[in-house]
């Protein structure tokens, strides 16, 4: 069943999933290595780091911690009401905005240790990108963060033993190896380019929009590029397709 999947192909969702996956580990580990630790996408790591700073009554590193996880959290605000708004266009609007943004990265003031405010386009567009796709449930796919990815995969080699795994279980694998490998490049990468190594993923997020784009306007509505029956991620049963509303 993938009647709210988003693409409604699985021929382009799952490597642009992978492709994602592995853009998001390479930016994670640079900004991991150029702000002094800080996760750009794993805002289970950076909650753990707000709880002890709080703990520790350092209100510098609350403060820093706290922020990146609402701009975070607000990016994946914005990035699903660009979804819904967006209708077909969708994946190349998204991945659009999210180059952009890694770009924009590299020119932003660098802020103080309270307020990284050079690090906040780069988890923006990390947020964001978690609105990109979502899979045959209409659940956004877990492209930042690989928590989840591990959990359903340990439970659907379980599934396989009692009966069969769901169709995303074949998926998880995959997405783990994307994210991993992004973060080794993207650790190599900042030691030999420092903070301009963020150009590489903003350079491989423009090169995804370019390829979403053609696709798009080759194949207007094709379930290649789109669906005509998703609507935006992990929304209501009831909620009409996004291409209603573009």
């Amino acid at each position: 069943m993938s009647e709210k999947a988003f693409p409604a192909s699985a021929t382009t969702r799952v490597p642009f999933a992978v492709a994602l996956a592995t853009l998001a580990g390479a930016a994670d580990s640079i900004g991991f290595l150029e702000f002094s630790q800080l996760f750009m996408s794993f805002m289970s790591g950076n909650t753990t780091r707000f709880g002890v700073s709080v703990s520790s009554f350092d209100w510098t590193g609350t403060t820093r911690f706290g922020s990146v996880i609402a701009m975070f959290c607000f990016g994946a605000f914005l990035g699903t009401l660009i979804a819904a708004w967006a209708g077909r266009w969708r994946l190349s609007t998204l991945l659009i905005i999210q180059a952009g943004l890694f770009a924009v990265g590299l020119l932003a003031p660098l802020g103080s240790d309270a307020f990284p405010l050079h690090a906040y386009p780069i988890v923006l567009a990390l947020g964001i990108q978690n609105a990109t796709l979502q899979d045959e449930a209409g659940r956004s796919l877990a492209l930042t963060y690989v928590t989840g990815t591990v959990v359903r995969f340990g439970a659907g080699l379980a599934n396989m033993l009692l009966h069969e795994p769901a169709p995303s279980f074949w998926l998880q694998a995959p997405l783990w190896a994307g994210l991993t490998g992004g973060a080794i490049g993207g650790g190599f990468l900042h030691h030999l380019y420092g903070e301009t190594a963020f150009l590489f993923p903003a350079g491989f997020a423009a090169f995804l929009a370019i390829v979403s784009l053609g696709l798009t306007l080759a194949l207007p509505g094709s379930k290649y590029v789109s669906s005509e029956t998703a609507p935006q991620p992990d929304a209501h049963p009831d909620a009409p397709p996004s291409t209603q509303r573009a």
